[in-house]
């Protein structure tokens, strides 16, 4: 009886159903192994069309219905289980069996009822709390196909603080992704860059013809030198919102279409989608994901208060692990540096986010993660288009990001800049690497 007893639990945990069958009630036994041959059939489909169409089964599992379908199978499958369990050590008959393995018995029937059913309610808890975060952070609109074989993402950090009218994005940047390849080049744009002109069509290009500024000033002030890429924004937020009546609705708003205008007419790339992170509670979102390992080059000194003068410590150069608060230090740190410098940090930032943002780490603390989300981050980006953009980062990953700054040092003056040498300087970035033609 105690040999029987194991093998009923083992034979539990292997098949379900099948200790039923076996020593009990068949009725039970068979509908537990039906419900095992299925769920081993929808992984086997599941695997199989992951393999050969992994966007498709990203887009299914990032859909609304697609997540409440997981949560609702996976909610059955724990509830099947604890059935079965339960039943199969009513059929061990513990009492029969060697008194000292009883307890064991038991115990490793709960540990594996405990685990495999707490795993299958975590992940239908998971799934309908995904479900409402992407929904809250992402649109419903319709997808756009790639420019050119290109995606491009206009990536701004916002930052509103107390001595601002408004929010003023400091950190602009323009993600341009290969949609073949995943090959992504980030643009970083100087929030100081002056006289740019707007994309064709943009209602910023009829107030400003000869670029932004370079006539009579600008909204936010007479002089032409105030008259910079940052402040786009704040003008068309806070004065002129009508210029873009359908923002709001569309899942944007109409500063944030303002500066793409900019950044088109800057890059000359047409930009299909936004990300916007405000950078107040982007530490909450770097704490949730346990912080964040940055290779830090020079020493870069962390402040006392927001004056951004008094020096409290130093980052030293080296690796270094920072939560939240010291990472949002790091990449706004202005004493003894200048913009430029904050820019290379900032873009430093956010590749280091990226691969820390791995799948298991973004479970293992899903909870904290998605509610830092939804204050941080506001994109247009649809929910329909998830599961092409996650196939398509895995592949990001796997490759080095290019970058193209546009400032002093790659011989760019932002408040005397060339857009014709900006553009040739994208174009080549861009550019698909030569293939080499075999040598006949």
């Amino acid at each position: 009886m105690t040999k029987r007893g194991w093998w009923l639990v083992l034979l539990n945990f292997l098949v379900p159903g099948s200790a039923q069958v076996l020593a009990g009630s068949r009725r039970l036994g068979r509908f537990g192994l039906g419900a095992t041959l299925t769920l081993w059939v929808l992984a086997i489909v599941a695997g199989v069309s992951y393999l050969l169409w992994p966007a498709v089964v990203l887009t299914v599992f990032t859909s609304f219905i697609g997540l409440w379908a997981l949560a609702i199978v996976l909610a059955f499958y724990a509830v099947v289980w604890v059935v079965l369990t339960l039943d199969t050590l009513r059929l061990v008959r513990l009492v029969r069996a060697a008194p000292g393995a009883r307890p064991l018995i038991a115990m490793f029937a709960t540990i594996l009822m405990v685990v495999v059913a707490g795993t299958a309610s975590y992940g239908a808890y998971v799934a309908t709390s995904a479900s409402g975060f992407l929904s809250s952070v992402f649109t419903a609109g319709p997808s756009v196909p790639p420019v050119d074989g290109r995606y491009n993402i206009l990536l701004l950090g916002g930052d509103a603080g107390d001595d601002r009218e408004g929010m003023r994005p400091d950190s602009i940047s323009v993600v341009s992704i290969d949609a073949e390849t995943g090959q992504a080049t980030m643009i970083g744009l100087p929030r100081d860059l002056q006289w740019f002109p707007f994309s064709d069509g943009s209602p910023l290009a009829d107030v400003y013809p000869e670029g932004y500024g370079s006539i009579d000033g600008c909204e936010v002030g007479d002089d032409p030198s105030a008259c910079q890429l940052n402040w786009v924004y704040t003008e068309v937020e806070l004065k002129s919102p009508e210029m873009y009546p359908n923002a709001v609705s569309e899942g944007s708003e109409p500063g944030i279409e303002g500066m793409r205008d900019a950044a088109e007419g800057i890059t000359g790339l047409s930009i299909q989608y936004y990300v916007l992170i405000d950078m107040q509670g982007f530490s909450d979102l770097i704490d949730a994901l346990g912080g964040v390992d940055i290779d830090v080059q020079s020493r870069v000194p962390v402040h006392s208060d927001d004056t951004f003068t008094d020096v409290a410590f130093w980052f030293e150069p080296g690796m270094q692990h920072m939560d939240g608060y010291h990472a949002l230090w790091f990449a706004r740190s202005r004493h003894g540096t200048s913009d430029y410098d904050r820019m290379n940090r900032q873009h430093q930032l956010q590749e280091a986010i990226l691969a820390q943002a791995n799948p298991t780490n973004v479970l293992a603390k899903f909870e904290a993660v998605a509610s830092a989300g939804t204050q941080v981050v506001k994109t247009d980006i649809p929910q329909s288009m998830l599961g092409y953009f996650v196939n398509l980062s895995s592949k990001t990953k796997t490759l080095p990001i290019n970058s193209v700054n546009l400032t002093p040092d790659n011989d760019i003056d932002p408040t005397d800049p060339d857009y014709d040498v900006i553009r040739q300087m994208i174009d080549t970035a861009l550019a698909p690497a030569p293939t080499e033609t075999p040598a006949e």
